[in-house]
């Protein structure tokens, strides 16, 4: 049992870390090459590259939130079964799973790059807190038949 634990943490911490670093150039992008590219787009481009940005954020501010969730689980600050409710579950499907085609005509290679990163990122996790959700329901069902 002691070996599954430590492959579980060194997945999470893997998988923190590609998010924490994901997060450090989303920053970078936004201080840096966002800033620049404004001027130049139109209204309508400058509105889909805001919102975009606004996106790559919002899913990589759900997937460390989940992440730090699961790390409480396995220091036991909290239960599985509290980590599959709200909210600690993953949040912002909608929003998070939405891919924009449109925003390839920005040529803008580093934010369709972090997109793309941060989407597969997100995808991921959502099935590693589906797996966190099945293993938790049967606790929930025991729990709520009492």
């Amino acid at each position: 049992m002691l070996n599954t634990a430590s492959v579980t943490t060194a997945f999470f911490g893997r998988t923190y870390d590609e998010a924490m670093g994901l997060l450090i150039e989303a920053r970078n992008y936004v201080a840096v090459n966002e800033l620049r590219a404004l001027p130049i787009l139109t209204p309508s481009d400058r509105l889909m590259l805001c919102c975009e940005t606004m996106r790559l954020t919002t899913r990589l501010t759900h997937v460390m939130a989940w992440l730090l969730a699961q790390r409480a689980v396995h220091a036991g600050e909290i239960t599985l079964a509290d980590s599959a409710e709200e909210p600690y579950a993953l949040g912002g499907a909608k929003t998070c799973l939405t891919v924009i085609d449109e925003v390839d005509r920005l040529g803008d290679q580093w934010l369709n790059t972090l997109l793309d990163r941060s989407h597969r990122l997100y995808v991921r996790v959502s099935r590693l807190d589906e797996m966190v959700k099945r293993e938790a329901l049967p606790q929930d069902d025991t729990a709520g038949s009492a």
